[in-house]
């Protein structure tokens, strides 16, 4: 049986330690929550580096982070054979998302916005001109732009900025983008080390990945709409997923 009071505080816990701990908590054992807290503060810590200079306190965000990793402790899933920290740094990261976010501090550039407003304009023309909407290739070269500044462009302000975004709910409990992606492919993800493998995508990839996991555009939607044909988008698609997986399980 765990008892709190017989760790030693200073001590590191094992894997078992730490999920015993976790069932207590889940449990209702608030000293058993209170000490996982207190045992991952210098985890909370180490993803607020990530967000200095921003012109947070970095207490706030420190405070924000603990939100995650308290969310973390309640919604492990004690079947996963993966350590509680692999697990918690994504949420405690999204959690400072959001709260970015939702202070409107991540926005979309001026030079995108910028391209926005011309593709709206030069669509509003075309469509005058030819009758109908016109296809992103007509606009990309009116405008000469690539087609992928033009799908990018029309996407950004919808685009969900952390991979933890809330994309639809199930019974009240959120669904995101992460939950998505990595269902394709549970022997992944236990991984959970998603967030870092998107960072290392180009900005192509990252935008074939939001519109087939994100959007569920089938592979012929995603072909036309970047002007390329269906058999490339399947080889990127590969491309990009054996890439994410070596980086997450080398």
């Amino acid at each position: 049986m765990v008892n709190v009071k017989q760790d030693k505080r200073n001590e590191a816990l094992t894997d078992e330690q730490v999920k015993a701990y976790i069932l207590k908590s889940q449990q209702g054992d608030k000293e058993a929550r209170d000490f996982l807290v207190e045992k991952n503060i210098r985890l909370v810590w180490s993803v607020v580096q990530r967000f200095m200079n921003r012109g947070y306190d970095p207490d706030d965000l420190f405070q924000i982070g603990s939100i995650g990793l308290i969310k973390s402790i309640d919604k492990f899933d004690l079947s996963y054979d993966v350590r509680f920290s692999t697990y918690a740094v994504p949420m405690i990261i999204g959690e400072i998302q959001r709260f970015l976010r939702d202070d409107g501090s991540v926005k979309v550039s001026r030079s995108l916005k910028e391209i926005g407003n011309k593709i709206r304009k030069k669509k509003d023309e075309l469509t005058k001109e030819y009758g109908r909407s016109p296809t992103i290739n007509e606009i990309a070269e009116a405008l000469e732009i690539s087609p992928e500044e033009v799908v990018h462009a029309q996407e950004a302000a919808k685009t969900p900025h952390s991979i933890h975004e809330t994309v639809f709910e199930n019974d009240g409990d959120p669904i995101t983008l992460l939950d998505q992606i990595a269902d394709q492919d549970s022997n992944w993800f236990d991984k959970l080390s998603l967030e870092e493998a998107i960072r290392g995508l180009n900005e192509r990839e990252r935008l074939i990945l939001y519109l087939r996991y994100y959007k569920d555009q089938t592979q012929s939607e995603v072909a036309e709409r970047l002007g390329i044909s269906q058999v490339q988008v399947s080889r990127l698609e590969k491309k990009i997923l054996f890439e994410m997986k070596s980086k997450i399980d080398p």
